[in-house]
């Protein structure tokens, strides 16, 4: 499992990242709130492990830009501060914990194994990218107010790729993802049903969101 820590105190950053890894967890590392929003808001994780008091952007504004984006990712907070307000802030803004410094590591990964046991929170509805809203319930998706015609292996894709903004996907994920299908060799059936789907999504529109990564995959995002 994938875990995001966003720590400035270099102390405690590098002894939770030791912590966690020695218990088998795969850790990334962040010093500063913007980078920790980027790397959250980009990638997947398990979990987030987030410091309140942070350079450039504060932990209550990163859980609050994610929770906007629809990241779901458990929240673990942890502060210095024990007041009941800063706590009750916390977890009304989205978090899902939170811990006091200073902190024994055996509670810090009994925190982080209750918060992964815990059911996956109920996916939002509805997914926006730029001028492009998907409505996952309705299977509906417009582009610019403009409703997009797609058949329902087009949406699948499309929805994979919302779901994982600024990632790169593989095609044979793609396959496996929206066709359930295990492919180990070359196949165009990925390339054929993105290029449709770019007709109806992106050749209208001047801002162009799918794009191709060669010899890995396709990615949606936008690019100026």
């Amino acid at each position: 499992m994938r875990i995001l820590i966003v720590e400035d105190e270099a102390k405690i950053r590098g002894s939770t990242k030791r912590a966690l890894v020695e218990d088998g967890f795969n850790v990334v590392e962040a010093e500063e709130g913007e980078t920790g929003l980027h790397l959250a808001a980009t990638e997947e994780f398990d979990l987030i492990i987030l410091d309140v008091m942070l350079p450039l952007r504060d932990g209550w504004s990163v859980v609050k830009a994610l929770r906007e984006k629809g990241k779901q990712a458990p929240v673990l907070f942890l502060s210095a501060r024990d007041d009941v307000p800063d706590r009750v802030k916390g977890l009304e803004l989205g978090g899902d914990d939170y811990l006091v410094k200073p902190f024994a590591f055996s509670e810090l990964l009994a925190r982080v194994r209750s918060l992964l046991r815990r059911p996956a929170a109920r996916q939002a509805d509805k997914l926006r990218v730029e001028d492009l809203e998907l409505d996952l319930v309705r299977h509906k998706a417009t582009r610019g107010g403009k409703a997009l015609d797609l058949t329902a292996k087009e949406f699948s894709l499309l929805a994979l790729l919302v779901q994982r903004t600024g990632e790169v996907i593989a095609r044979t994920l793609l396959l496996e993802q929206v066709w359930d299908v295990n492919f180990d060799g070359d196949t165009n059936v990925i390339d054929v049903a993105v290029g449709r789907l770019r007709k109806k999504l992106d050749d209208p529109f001047p801002t162009k969101l799918i794009h191709t990564v060669r010899g890995v995959g396709y990615v949606l995002e936008r690019r100026d």
